[in-house]
């Protein structure tokens, strides 16, 4: 349970900044690795595989017999294709035999009879008609004949293109007889080819052997009518040349073998066929004629009488053409039962293929919807647990402890609603055992978020009881410090006074860890530079910040208790982790977005990458409260109240050592300063609202880190350590009390990207070098160079201190004596010295008359103080510049014995001193305390003129 605790309480807070443990991350590695075992299979997968692998097994079966009765009726269809392809070419070829024995009988009388020469072109267009039918049959069964036979196709093709001029040739030429014979005869074995061509890929063995049969008849039929044009030549000039002889026996021979081959691949009805079709008294006379020519032509003799009846030459012409006849009509027959026989297998075998197709997708539906029902009986409860598991585990159980851990402590633990599976199986009984959990876990959530909100209550009581404690050791110093006159012993109480107001910051501390706001806020606006001043009073070696911040911005009242607090924090991160020779330096301007840009600047021992990315995402997301955030304190202070303003926080190494943090004032918190003549307009007022502050949003400018630097201690801890040699931007460079060049505004750390995100336009981080007038001169002061035009008190009458008193008092007395220097090269009688601009406070400053709330019995005394600071009394300056002052010329009424010291007063000045109630005594200053206020005071005013000039003086001052 604890285990799962710690869980609900990650995934609740994912902002926390911790990572999940190691060995978890290495489970999630083994799973991923292992994600293929059948361990990790989920049940619908397994379900799936039980019951789809037969039914694949199956599917695979049945579809092999489709794919093969597909096959089938895909080849019976091409054979059918191929058969009409060769029907046409048999009537191409049989035309075109009779073309080329024509053709042979007119060249062997010397191309002179013209009703031969007739007669041929008459033949010739039943020649051009089968050709034409030829070309369409090759363009419908191009895609049945495979790579050869297209070859084979194509010069076919090329053969009807060159029909023209063969014709040409053999006619209009002197070419012999057997030459035009044998240019015929190239076109003719051409278009046989397509009988040998229409027989490869045919799996059916009766029309494998029909083909072959139609083939080797139709080769049988080519012989014969060669030798009928080669008798005809003879015929016609008595006598055969020898190599026409030769021509007529070969052609003989051939007939013999095709017809023995068609004998052999024919059926028994197909032999039958053809002795039927292919006999009677033309077909023995046409082998009478032949037997006769060769016994003439073996003794001798001219082809003369054959039979003794008439032309001989006609008699045999018809008698072999009536073979060759009734050999085409066999040929016709059996190409036509090819056809019909493919088209029939074709048929049966699509039938096959679709009465497969419909088996196997019936089992297929089937198999399906009964695996369907079964498998929605079992994942869907287990769906709905996992579902329901995982929003509970995501979403429900991390907001439900988020709530607890917000809200106020309940009596009772929130009902939890049980998930949504009501089965009785092991399913159901999982979702029961998973309630359970659920019930305890919020339990625990509870039990935790009452135990948090007890510490938060021990935090606030504790700070609150150590608050009030240091509020009145403070007064009782103030008291102490008020009537001492020793130096050291005061500059002690300075410091013990210091001391105190550190405290109280750290008290402050532990109400921001307990998510508490500040009692008590500013009403009215104040000056940033004096906020700034305020937050430096609270920490150790503030005469090592330097200033250099616009006087013309100020912070809303109710923010800048708030602020002080943060700006507290990152300047004592910035003096604890720099030497103690070096400066700090707080500077800041406006951005183009709107806003305010403040940088924290120091050259110490900087961070490590690692260090600064897990910085800043700790500000950007603060963690719970835990044992870790005591450790971190200032850390986790600055984030939360970063959080609640709306205000952002970065570190950034700086170029020359050191780190940078860059506060970024969002627009809702500036305001215009509230200069003098205004008048104090009350006590800071108790915490209401805040309708001022404005919704964090996400800020999503770092990334995740480890999170093992070392950070904040407590109220005075810094904010990052680590080893010299872990620094990320090379050695320390330490900053002097000289011209300093502006760090954070020059190295471009404005342009990685950060604050990216939000309500201020983030072009303004890519502005460059913030354009401070001070720079130049390598003095950081703050406020105009010019004398303000009057003074007046702004100290408010109230029991509570202004964080900002600290810095205008005796330095010497709680830092040490200072060095000594001499007088610039330069003075003049009415200099305003910036010394004066940089320890002025925004009270001290006129600004615009605004209505405020005021008491008319308090505020006489301060309105007499403005209207005496807008009118000094004075005596010129002195030879260092120095004012000349009027002893008690400017005192405000009724906060001096005036009859200590008795003085000729003017008659309105005594009505008024009347009217005023009797001050308390004023202690007496020794003579030797007030040489060493003045000594010192002269020393501070030539070291801000030395500072400003640049020089230094080695000599040192005598008392």
């Amino acid at each position: 349970m604890t285990t799962a605790m710690m869980e609900v309480e990650r995934r609740a807070e994912p902002a926390n900044g911790m990572r999940p443990p190691p060995r978890r991350l290495t489970e999630r590695q083994h799973r991923r690795d292992n994600s293929f075992a059948l361990k990790n299979w989920r049940v619908r997968t397994r379900l799936l595989a039980l019951i789809l692998l037969p039914t694949a097994i199956a599917v695979i079966l049945g579809g092999l017999r489709v794919v093969d009765s597909a096959s089938r009726a895909s080849e019976f269809g091409q054979v059918a294709k191929a058969a009409d392809l060769v029907a046409a070419v048999d009537i191409l070829g049989h035309e075109l035999q009779l073309e080329r024995d024509l053709v042979a009988r007119f060249v062997a009388v010397g191309r002179r009879n013209s009703d031969m020469l007739n007669n041929i072109h008459t033949h010739q267009e039943a020649v051009n008609a089968a050709a034409d039918q030829v070309r369409v049959r090759l363009a419908a069964a191009r895609d049945s004949f495979g790579e050869i036979a297209q070859q084979d196709l194509n010069r076919i093709e090329t053969r009807l293109n060159e029909l023209k001029s063969l014709r040409d040739t053999v006619l209009e030429t002197q070419l012999p007889p057997l030459p035009t014979i044998d240019k015929y005869q190239d076109f003719i074995a051409d278009l046989l080819r397509v009988y040998d061509t229409s027989v490869e890929g045919v799996t059916d063995e009766g029309l494998s052997a029909t083909l072959k049969a139609l083939g080797s008849l139709a080769r049988e039929k080519e012989e014969v009518s060669k030798q009928r044009a080669l008798l005809s030549v003879g015929l016609a000039r008595d006598r055969f040349d020898p190599s026409e002889l030769d021509a007529f026996t070969a052609a003989k021979s051939r007939q013999d073998s095709e017809h023995a081959a068609f004998l052999a691949e024919a059926s028994p009805a197909e032999r039958q066929q053809y002795n039927d079709i292919v006999t009677g008294q033309l077909i023995d006379r046409s082998e009478f004629f032949r037997a006769r020519a060769l016994a003439l032509t073996a003794n001798r003799l001219p082809l003369r009488n054959l039979d003794g009846h008439g032309s001989e030459e006609e008699r045999w012409f018809d008698a072999v053409s009536s073979k060759v006849d009734l050999s085409e009509q066999v040929l016709e027959a059996m190409t036509k039962s090819i056809v019909n026989r493919a088209g029939v297998l074709r048929d049966d075998a699509r039938t096959v293929a679709i009465a497969n197709v419909t088996l196997v997708v019936a089992v297929l539906v089937l198999v399906l919807i009964i695996t369907l029902i079964m498998a929605r009986s079992l994942v869907r409860p287990l769906r709905r647990l996992r579902g329901e598991a995982l929003e509970i585990a995501g979403h429900r159980l991390p907001g439900l402890v988020k709530q607890l851990r917000e809200s106020d402590t309940q009596d009772r633990a929130p009902e939890v609603n049980p998930i949504g599976v009501d089965s009785t199986d092991e399913v159901g009984e999982v979702a029961r055992a998973f309630d359970e959990v659920h019930r305890e876990a919020v339990r625990l959530a509870g039990e935790e978020a009452r135990l948090r909100s007890n510490i938060n209550a021990m935090f606030v009581n504790l700070s609150r009881r150590s608050q009030t404690l240091v509020e009145r050791q403070i007064t009782l110093i103030d008291g102490l410090e008020q009537g001492e006159q020793d130096e050291q012993r005061l500059g002690n109480l300075f410091k013990l006074d210091h001391l105190a107001t550190r405290m109280r910051r750290n008290s402050e501390n532990l109400l921001v860890l307990a998510g508490q706001e500040p009692a008590r806020r500013w009403t009215q606006p104040v000056e940033l530079t004096d906020v700034v001043r305020a937050a430096l009073s609270e920490v150790e070696g503030y005469e090592r910040v330097m200033l250099s911040l616009p006087s013309d911005v100020a912070i809303v009242g109710q923010a800048v208790n708030d602020v002080i607090h943060l700006m507290a924090e990152l300047v004592e991160n910035a003096l604890s982790f720099s030497s103690r020779d070096t400066k700090v330096m707080v500077s800041g301007n406006r951005i183009d977005g709107g806003g305010m840009m403040v940088a924290i600047t120091d050259a110490g021992i900087g961070m490590t990458p690692e260090e600064i990315g897990t910085a800043n995402y700790r500000l950007a997301h603060p963690p719970t409260v835990d044992v870790s955030v005591s450790r971190r304190m200032g850390l986790f202070v600055v984030a939360r109240l970063a959080l609640r303003n709306g205000i952002r926080v970065q570190l950034r190494p700086h170029d020359t050592g050191g780190l940078t943090a860059m506060i970024l004032l969002p627009e809702s918190l500036l305001s215009v300063p509230a200069y003098a003549g205004q008048g104090y307009s009350g006590p800071p007022a108790p915490v209401t609202s805040q309708p001022w502050a404005p919704q964090p949003e996400p800020f999503n400018a770092f990334t995740s880190a480890p999170f093992t630097s070392p950070f904040s201690t407590g109220s005075g801890a810094p904010l990052h350590t680590g080893p010299l040699s872990a620094m990320s931007t090379g050695a320390v460079n330490p900053m002097s009390s000289g011209p300093m060049t502006p760090g954070p505004f020059t190295s471009g750390a404005f342009n990685s990207g950060a604050f990216n995100s939000g309500a201020f336009n983030p072009d303004a981080f890519n502005s460059g070098t913030f354009n401070s007038g001070s720079f130049a001169s390598g003095s950081f002061v703050s406020g105009p160079s010019t004398p303000p035009p009057g003074l007046g008190s702004a100290m408010p009458p109230t029991g509570m201190r202004p964080r900002t008193r600290r810095l205008g008092q005796d330095l010497e007395a709680a830092t040490g004596p200072l060095p000594a220097i001499r007088n610039p090269r330069l003075e003049r009688e009415e200099e305003y010295l910036p010394i004066y601009a940089s320890i002025e406070s925004a009270w001290f400053r006129k600004s615009p008359e605004v209505n405020t709330w005021s008491s008319p019995e308090r505020d006489t005394g301060w309105q007499t103080a403005a209207q005496v600071a807008q009118q000094p009394s004075w005596e010129g300056n002195t030879g260092s510049g120095l004012p000349k002052r009027v002893p008690k010329a400017n005192l405000v009424p009724g906060s001096a014995d005036l009859g200590r010291s008795p003085q000729p007063q003017a008659p309105q000045q005594q009505q008024q001193q009347q009217q005023q109630p009797m001050p308390m005594p004023m202690p007496v200053r020794s003579p030797d305390r007030a040489r060493n206020l003045l000594s010192g005071f002269q020393q501070g005013v030539r070291r801000g003129r030395a500072e400003i000039s640049g020089t230094q003086n080695r000599e040192e001052t005598t008392p």
